[in-house]
């Protein structure tokens, strides 16, 4: 296979288009863009020798005009094809691989919206602290979005979250403010909410804010229909998880009022099966969670189903066609599976995206078309179950090949 992990930079959303032209012409539409990258590249092979045509942006070409900042390099992630090492035979999966965003979640979507809307409407004041709970991915893109306009940022984060997430908005200027395992993701809501009322600080409102939900809607939805439709292919399903729901509720809205008999498929853990308890969250005065839900359980998936269904989920459901369970380990499988036969390193939500999405292909007719959301890098879980049976010494295996030539062999202390 010639490339591993061909890029496809096809499409621009209407609204941050402007940033992302190619240089060859700062008004050229992002279609005739298109058209002329489908010239350049062709005829790249899959795993099983079949030619396909594909658009890649030519090496050395450039990203495009100097982004002003940071902000702006947020979102128009491309679509990677799945071989048919892991895709069903006659289907076709994409990954929407998040973690080509700055900081290399999905989730810097949605803080570069909350803060842009408050700015907007003037409830974040020049100077003033931010504070928001966090399983790590929004923290690490809200203290993103802090450090590059100058507010002080504040997090909080439950215990059990990876300790890499921590160094890294604590490595962005934030303050990182732990809350007891006990507490789960209720506490470090209500630990964010009692910060922002005694010192005045805005409280984000990931859970809650119609500003995330909206972003995925002006933003990846026509990502995705945008670089299809440059290939001439439809969409046939999509597949996501959630963990505010903004990603399922914003893309699937648009997915359904511009291509309506795709199928959207949720994923769940089925150790959380929250959505499928048909159980609701109670909820305070601002929507957020009045307490623990019944049906939750501690499950693998960092990011993913806190111990309540956001407010922002609960508007968009409706528009799921099929509501899928992850057994316990696919996600860690399937993401391992994913970097050893790809070359694609994804976390575990993205594994467990990716193992809903195979599934789903084995049931759909020859020829349909799946996108699977990948919201993060892998990296992000280096001291996770994910990593857990990756060794940081040689194993025997490596220690042979070491010992093949004489010299620089490094033994194993006794």
């Amino acid at each position: 296979m010639k490339f591993a992990t061909q890029l496809f930079l096809l499409g621009a959303s209407a609204t941050t288009a402007s940033a992302f032209l190619a240089p060859t012409s700062s008004s050229a539409s992002p279609q005739l863009l298109h058209a002329s990258l489908r010239d350049i590249v062709s005829g790249v092979g899959t795993s099983s020798g079949s030619p396909t045509k594909m658009s890649a942006k030519a090496r050395g070409e450039g990203y495009g005009p100097p982004l002003g900042n940071i902000s702006e390099a947020v979102g128009n992630t491309p679509m990677v094809k799945i071989s048919d090492k892991l895709c069903p035979e006659g289907r076709t999966i994409y990954a929407k691989c998040e973690y080509f965003n700055p900081l290399s979640s999905v989730k810097d979507r949605l803080a570069l919206a909350i803060i842009e809307a408050a700015e907007k409407d003037g409830t974040l004041k020049p100077g003033q602290t931010v504070v928001e709970a966090t399983s790590g991915n929004t923290g690490i893109a809200v203290a993103m979005m802090c450090a590059q306009r100058g507010y002080p940022c504040v997090i909080t984060m439950a215990e059990p979250f990876s300790v890499e997430r921590r160094k890294l908005m604590r490595m962005l200027g934030a303050k990182v403010i732990v809350t007891p395992k006990a507490g789960k993701g209720t506490g470090m809501v209500e630990k964010a909410k009692e910060l922002s009322e005694k010192h005045g600080w805005f409280l984000c409102h990931q859970f809650e804010t119609d500003a995330n939900w909206k972003f995925h809607y002006d933003t990846t939805g026509p990502e995705i229909c945008n670089d299809l439709k440059s290939i001439d292919s439809g969409l046939d399903y999509y597949v996501t998880g959630y963990g505010t729901g903004g990603t399922f509720h914003g893309t699937g809205k648009y997915i359904k009022e511009n291509s309506p008999d795709t199928k959207i498929i949720l994923a769940e853990p089925g150790a959380a099966n929250l959505i499928g308890s048909g159980i609701q969250t109670d909820r305070n005065e601002d929507g957020s969670p009045a307490g623990s839900h019944p049906a939750f359980a501690a499950h693998p998936i960092q990011g993913w189903t806190p111990d309540f269904i956001p407010l922002v989920l609960e508007k968009g459901l409706g528009l799921q066609d099929e509501m899928v369970e992850i057994p316990d380990g696919a996600g860690v499988e399937t993401s391992q599976a994913l970097a050893r036969n790809e070359g694609i390193l994804t976390g575990i939500s993205g594994g467990a995206t990716m193992w809903a999405a195979i599934e789903t292909a084995k049931k759909a007719p020859e020829g349909s078309v799946i996108v699977a959301m990948l919201p993060d890098t892998g990296e992000r879980y280096l001291s996770t179950p994910l990593f857990a049976s990756i060794d940081a010494d040689m194993n025997e295996e490596e220690l042979e090949i070491a010992r093949s030539t004489p010299n620089f062999i490094l033994e194993p202390s006794a």
